[in-house]
């Protein structure tokens, strides 16, 4: 019987080194490669074409959302899990309308991983049990016909991008040097983007960005 190959990506290495240990010890599973960012998950998981990635959501460089847009283009047979510390049912259904097949919380346990990784892989939706209720219950209040969503701002996967790399303290023209574009298009997605979102500083931004989840702030 042939082995789940999975793909690991979170930016802190201890998690990766513990979920690997994990699940090297599982029978059925096996760890096919690694990232710590969501750039390096997109040119590493290619490579390797696993069947499950893990992927957390706060990523440096390209997130985890953005990431699993993408990776639902190149990897469409993939199934996507995401592994957070998020619990508000809003990031739940953007993950789900981003192609993800299972959502799952930090402080899950060994069996719920391992549970989470063969569910999706059968085809089956997962959902963690510390956010499962949450989004029963929203869903019950009136968000049948159309969850509310929760990224109203129609910003596409570049300004998302690029949105990240600001509010990471990137300036214009490293932006421009890593996504291999001109310092002039970087400063334009910019001006899209605070029109967008109605902001006029880029310390507003980088506020916006963390409500969003798209940075994270270490303690």
């Amino acid at each position: 019987m042939s082995k789940i190959r999975v793909f690991l990506a979170d930016d802190h290495t201890i998690v990766r080194q513990g979920l690997k240990c994990l699940l090297q010890k599982e029978d059925g599973i096996e760890v096919v490669g690694e990232a710590e960012n969501g750039h390096q998950l997109l040119k590493q998981a290619s490579k390797t074409n696993p069947d499950v990635i893990l992927v957390d959501i706060s990523m440096p460089v390209l997130g985890g959302l953005e990431a699993t847009q993408q990776l639902k283009k190149t990897l469409p047979h993939s199934k996507i899990l995401i592994l957070t510390m998020h619990t508000n049912e809003e990031y739940v259904y953007e993950t789900f309308k981003l192609g993800a097949s299972g959502y799952l919380v930090k402080n899950a346990t060994a069996q719920d991983i391992i549970s989470a990784i063969k569910a999706v892989y059968r085809g089956e939706t997962y959902i963690s049990p510390a956010v499962s209720g949450r989004v029963v219950r929203g869903f019950v209040r009136g968000s049948r016909s159309s969850p509310k969503p929760s990224f109203p701002d129609k910003l596409t996967f570049r300004e998302r991008q690029i949105l990240k790399l600001i509010a990471e303290g990137w300036a214009s023209n490293k932006i421009a040097e890593h996504l291999h574009i001109s310092t002039r298009t970087v400063e334009t997605h910019r001006t899209n983007i605070m029109q967008k979102l109605r902001l006029h500083k880029v310390a507003d931004l980088v506020k916006y960005a963390i409500r969003r989840g798209l940075v994270q702030v270490e303690p």
